[in-house]
């Protein structure tokens, strides 16, 4: 078939995006699904800091590639010998899957599976197929996922099932923002109740990993962002405290808030003083949550001795260390309990046109969640 497609041929064309366009918006041809392999119709798909690094060239990718990674939509067929979707099924698309039988996969960690990390660095679907070309020419699949197009090739592990009262626009959010902030609280820090939490970096992921710590029951959840707009609705979805990182003594302020530092510092810009400031906020014997990605190669320093003296933890957590089928159904249900209210998060939507002049508007810290509707 043929359908409109985002397609990116270059990483790191300058800023402002809506002037040097990375994303060009075509035509596209994608073949049905073959064997293990489900066709999607994409409904909505969220932009992420992801997605802006990939395009800023911050970590390189297999080119040319229809971009984005979390999605949700309907499923329309399915290729032979997939029996967990069915045509009409209403589906998350996520980046979080396995390939169920390695050794990461059976001890729950599929998002350190080897075989699909190999695949999608390639640009190709876990089956090892390419689906996707344009006047002859093939195009590489984004993460297995390629949500920024109006109808995807996927296989089954990178599918959940979504309840369908759920708008398509929130349940986008549950394929990379949610399960990632939320499963970084929930899976890598496992924060008990009565524990103390600080969140760097309150983009779409920060959010979300407040939210999930008010649920975990943490005491103290303390908001850090350079931009103090941000603190209204850091307060309302759970924040006891909220520090602008821009302030001289920001460290000092949270050090004295916790008396002494927080249990988990959660790090999602990925940036160095962001790191700088999650490790010095930790107290002795807490752990610090490594969530956000920064380019390749860049290396963070720290402190060795007093790592070792005050029995620290530095830990990564990818994709909120999740296992999709048995984690997104339980934020789902959150979600329609009211205790995630993901629809909070949302800054908008818009068409193709439209798509990097919205990654404008997430570099400069204008927006939180945006999504992409491709069929307008």
């Amino acid at each position: 078939m043929q359908m409109t497609a985002a397609v990116l041929y270059e990483q790191g064309l300058p800023a402002p995006y809506a002037d040097s366009q990375p994303l060009k918006i075509e035509q596209v041809a994608l073949e049905g699904p073959g064997e293990g392999e489900v066709l999607v119709e994409v409904r909505s798909a969220g932009l992420c800091h992801s997605d802006l690094s990939q395009v800023a060239g911050l970590r390189k990718r297999t080119l040319p590639v229809v971009m984005g990674h979390e999605g949700a939509g309907i499923v329309r067929e399915v290729g032979r010998g997939v029996t967990a979707f069915k045509p009409g099924d209403h589906v998350v698309m996520t980046v979080g899957s396995g390939c169920g039988a390695c050794d990461y996969c059976v001890n729950s960690r599929p998002v350190l599976c080897d075989l699909v990390g190999a695949s999608r660095a390639k640009g190709l679907l876990m089956t090892g197929a390419r689906r996707l070309a344009r006047g002859g020419m093939g195009l590489f699949h984004h993460s297995g996922v390629s949500s920024f197009a109006q109808y995807a090739v996927t296989v089954p592990g990178t599918l959940v099932k979504a309840d369908p009262a759920i708008p398509f626009d929130v349940a986008a959010l549950f394929g990379c923002a949610v399960v990632t902030g939320a499963g970084c609280v929930f899976n890598a820090a496992k924060v008990r109740p009565g524990q103390s939490v600080a969140v760097v970096g309150l983009g779409g992921v920060g959010f979300n990993a407040v939210m999930a710590a008010r649920i975990a029951g943490a005491s103290t959840i303390v908001g850090i962002d350079i931009n103090p707009s941000k603190f209204a609705l850091a307060r309302e979805l759970g924040c006891t405290h909220t520090v602008s990182a821009r302030d001289d003594n920001a460290v000092e302020a949270v050090r004295d808030l916790t008396r002494g530092g927080v249990d988990f510092a959660l790090e999602m810009s990925g940036s160095k003083p962001g790191m700088a400031t999650a490790y010095a906020i930790t107290r002795k014997g807490g752990e610090i949550i490594c969530v956000g990605m920064g380019a390749s190669g860049d290396m963070y320093p720290y402190p060795h001795t007093a790592l070792v003296g005050e029995e620290k933890v530095i830990r990564g957590s990818l994709m909120g260390s999740c296992v999709p089928q048995r984690d997104l159904p339980l934020y789902m249900r959150y979600y329609l309990e009211g205790r995630l209210p993901v629809e909070r998060l949302m800054s908008g939507s818009f068409g193709f046109d439209d798509l990097n002049l919205n990654l404008d508007r997430l570099e400069h810290g204008e927006v939180l969640r945006q999504i992409l509707r491709p069929h307008g």
